[in-house]
């Protein structure tokens, strides 16, 4: 089997979630997990963080709390010496955490400040703007609009400054 292979399943999930397609993205959700596990048995681990954020990542789309959440312990777990995947994995871990269904502010912060660390020691731009957007949400729905407004005002400013303009929208 591929080694990228799982990846690309969790990815066709999370496209699939993203354009309404919710029993077939939950397929692939659950064909990923079978490919990683099938992996994990072979002793090959190298990669299962990009698996998993995606799958979860997918779940989390379709209103799956509770698989989302254990994708993305998945990934923390599988990424605890990739500071790159972490930081994905933490930043999937704050937009769990800060969904209405279970919103916790304190616990979406905390995530979103470890994916803005991690990512800012990778040079992950794109991630950082993602963590910013985080965070200003959150601020936002908590009424702490000062802080809402300087984190979305730096979201905003990367995003135009890398040309993400759906993300600009977004923000």
């Amino acid at each position: 089997m591929a080694i990228q292979l799982p990846w690309a399943v969790a990815c066709s999930a999370w496209a699939l979630a993203e354009t309404g397609e919710a029993s077939e993205a939950l397929s692939r959700v659950r064909e990923a997990e079978q490919l990683l596990e099938r992996q994990a048995a072979g002793g090959l681990v190298v990669y299962h963080s990009w698996g998993y954020h995606p799958a979860g990542r997918a779940c989390l789309l379709l209103g799956r709390l509770d698989d989302a959440q254990r994708l993305a312990d998945r990934a923390v777990e599988s990424s605890r010496h990739r500071p790159g995947f972490a930081a994905h994995a933490s930043r999937l871990l704050g937009d769990i955490a800060t969904h209405p269904d279970r919103f916790d502010a304190e616990s979406g912060a905390a995530y979103y400040r470890e994916a803005l660390l991690l990512a800012q020691r990778q040079g992950t731009r794109p991630l950082v703007a993602h963590c910013h957007l985080g965070l200003g949400k959150l601020y936002r729905n908590i009424g702490e609009t000062e802080h809402a407004r300087e984190y979305l005002a730096t979201a905003m400013m990367m995003y135009r400054e890398m040309g993400m303009d759906f993300w600009l929208e977004q923000a």
